[in-house]
């Protein structure tokens, strides 16, 4: 806890970097499961994978051209071409019926099985066919554009190691050495819980003193991008029994908990103390702007994140930790999926020690703007933004020309 700083309705506040150290300690991957390959690409690998089979599994032609024996092409030219009768064709799945021996060759297509005898392909551009003969005008070494037996994957060798996050050319070599299932990390499913009596569905038109829910939409996508199945959004009424069984129901069903709106310590924030009573909470109050209601905690061993209200502030807690979770859940690297940049800050940002900020800025042809946006309740300004630079506690800000990291969105 830090005491640098005070806030209304918290005695004392979980610095971040404790905060995260929390969210590590109470996630981690998931039991595994057995998926199709032709299902993996997303997924997240629970073991290595060993090849069952070669690849090739035969030698092949790597190009169009005739199967010969290198050793014929020798001091070949395009005014002193060697002939060799062509004795038949190979084409994939195809194999020529003959074996190539002194004077013949067999001509090959892409992918096709070597006849016996043969060691090497020339390519068509190398020769001049004529009835049913072949005249190579340039040598050939052994071996040249043939795709040797187990030249891309050798039968016993480890493919791929666990942890690794599947993409499409992994769910192609693993088909590709005989793999028809993978097992992977379970995804987690991750129940929302909207709370508040002013939400209208999301996309509603507003309606007197209702507002249309924007963070569920949000944090659906979010879980999603993180490999997590969300779960249809509960709507509840700020009513503290209300409250009760939804979270009850949500931690019963799902893997990870996300309570949007009453997490702070206001009359009609229900869901601090239902948490506290019914399960346990690890932080509730961060020393960070914007988020500082954020909270975590547990109900039936289930991890219960504690996000804002305010549309900003409940992005910035997600980023920091709900979407950390999530990612630990699902076997994935726990880190930002925000591509770094380094730029020079046009204008100050201000800060206090004692609080980490997570500011909203503008990449410019210039360097880096921070957005003139105060309040949490203004999502636009991440619409409008291209990421955002976090000051770290332990300084008051950056001062303008100063080199920063950016976190584009």
């Amino acid at each position: 806890m830090t005491g640098d700083i005070r806030m209304r309705g918290f005695r004392d506040r979980t610095e971040v970097a404790q905060a995260v150290a929390m969210v590590d300690a109470a996630t981690g991957p998931l039991a595994e499961e057995r998926v199709a390959v032709t299902s993996a690409a997303g997924r997240v690998l629970a073991r290595d994978v060993v090849a069952p089979a070669d690849v090739p599994g035969f030698a092949r032609a790597a190009m169009d051209g005739y199967a010969v024996i290198a050793e014929e092409t020798f001091g070949a030219t395009p005014h002193d071409p060697r002939p060799l009768r062509v004795a038949g064709e190979s084409f994939p799945a195809r194999p020529a019926s003959v074996r190539v021996s002194a004077g013949l060759c067999v001509r090959i297509m892409t992918g096709a099985p070597m006849p016996d005898g043969a060691d090497a392909v020339v390519p068509f551009e190398q020769v001049e066919a004529r009835d049913d003969w072949a005249r190579i005008a340039a040598p050939v070494p052994p071996g040249k554009n043939v795709g040797q037996i187990g030249e891309d994957v050798q039968a016993g060798s480890t493919l791929l190691r666990a942890g690794r996050l599947l993409r499409p050319q992994d769910a192609g070599a693993l088909s590709a050495a005989g793999c028809a299932e993978v097992a992977v990390v379970r995804r987690p499913k991750v129940a929302l819980v909207m709370t508040g009596d002013e939400l209208l569905p999301p996309g509603a038109p507003p309606a007197g003193y209702r507002i249309a829910d924007a963070n569920s939409p949000m944090l659906r996508a979010l879980a999603e991008r993180d490999g997590a199945l969300p779960l249809a959004p509960a709507y509840v009424r700020d009513d503290a029994a209300a409250v009760r069984r939804a979270l009850l129901g949500a931690a019963e069903a799902a893997d990870c908990v996300l309570v949007s709106g009453g997490s702070s310590v206001g009359a009609e924030d229900h869901a601090p103390g239902v948490l506290a009573r019914e399960g346990s909470v690890d932080f509730h109050g961060v020393a960070m702007r914007p988020s500082s209601p954020a909270g975590m905690g547990r109900m039936k061993g289930t991890p219960v994140f504690l996000l804002p209200g305010n549309p900003v502030s409940c992005l910035c807690a997600y980023d920091f930790f709900a979407g950390r979770a999530l990612r630990r859940l699902g076997g994935r690297d726990p880190r930002w999926p925000y591509r770094p940049v380094t730029l020079p800050l046009l204008r100050k940002i201000s800060s206090a020690l004692g609080r980490t900020d997570y500011a909203r800025v503008r990449v410019t042809e210039g360097g880096v703007e921070p957005l003139a946006i105060r309040g949490a309740a203004i999502l636009t300004s991440t619409t409008r933004a291209d990421g955002f630079v976090v000051v770290p506690q332990d300084v008051e800000g950056h001062a303008g020309g100063e080199t920063v990291t950016v976190w584009l969105y």
